[in-house]
């Protein structure tokens, strides 16, 4: 494949084809990081020719993650939903190339992708475009971060469904149009959530936390918490799936939410 088109080295995301942009807004926003040794640029021909990989292995009841080896910018893995209309790719990854295209076709291929935040757009279009060009649900409130034009679906309100039976959600923490997926079939019918970090699944995985900006340690606002709570609450799962391999909290997933959430305000001394 032919893939010149700047990426950042720090986030990850892809910009349009050309010279490599002069900043990258995206790591200049307070969420994320401009390294002290400035900006720097790669592009997805380079990370191949450089011996980067993908890795597909099974998540917790065999959903699929795809992950780039060995760890590039943030360090996400991407997960493809099975169901009806066709596999959801749920957030993204920067490197594609041929292997990955094939394997992925191998897995039934992508209908539609969806992206929890600005941070995982990475090649986002050019996933879509290596599948027909596909539809990118991104909330509208996050256009201004999406850095290349293509199929970009932006949705509007609490939720859309982008497949039949995947439901995606704003729950507006660390971005405003941060999303999350509900998928009912997931977990073995008992349901779960994707949700990248708008619910971070922390290193003792029995909770989770809620960041506006996890490099820097800015703590999200309370009441954006409490209405991504109550949102969900209406919701079945019973396993949230977190942003990296491994990252996935099986124990009591629903109850999770609300007690680290309570968690989090008594550490702010306040009531939840």
């Amino acid at each position: 494949m032919n893939l010149p088109h700047p990426l950042c080295l720090t986030c990850g995301v892809q910009y349009e084809l050309g010279p490599d942009p002069q900043r990258c807004p995206i790591c200049e926003d307070d969420r994320q990081y401009v390294p002290p040794i400035g900006q720097r640029w790669t592009s997805v021909d380079r990370l191949a020719a450089g011996g980067f990989r993908n890795r597909f292995a099974p998540e917790e009841y065999g959903l699929c993650g795809i992950g780039t080896e060995p760890r590039f910018a943030i360090g996400q893995r991407a997960l493809l939903v099975p169901g009806p209309g066709g596999n959801l790719l749920w957030d993204c990854i920067s490197l594609l190339d041929e292997e990955t295209v094939a394997a992925v076709a191998e897995r039934g291929g992508i209908a539609a992708i969806a992206i929890s935040h600005p941070h995982y757009y990475s090649s986002m279009i050019a996933w879509s475009e290596a599948f027909g060009g596909v539809p990118v649900f991104i909330h509208e409130r996050d256009r201004q971060w999406v850095q290349r034009t293509g199929n970009v679906e932006f949705w509007s309100g609490d939720a859309v469904e982008a497949l039949p039976g995947r439901t995606v959600y704003r729950a507006g923490i660390h971005f405003a149009g941060g999303a999350i997926l509900h998928w009912p079939a997931g977990a073995g019918g008992r349901g779960a959530l994707l949700t990248g970090d708008i619910f971070q699944v922390v290193e003792d995985r029995r909770w989770l936390s809620f960041m506006y900006s996890y490099p820097n340690y800015v703590p999200e606002h309370p009441d954006t918490i409490r209405r991504a709570v109550d949102m969900v609450e209406p919701l079945d799962f019973a396993v949230i799936y977190g942003a990296w391999w491994g990252k996935v909290l099986t124990l009591d997933a629903k109850g999770s939410v609300t007690r680290s959430a309570r968690r989090y305000f008594e550490h702010l001394g306040l009531e939840f």
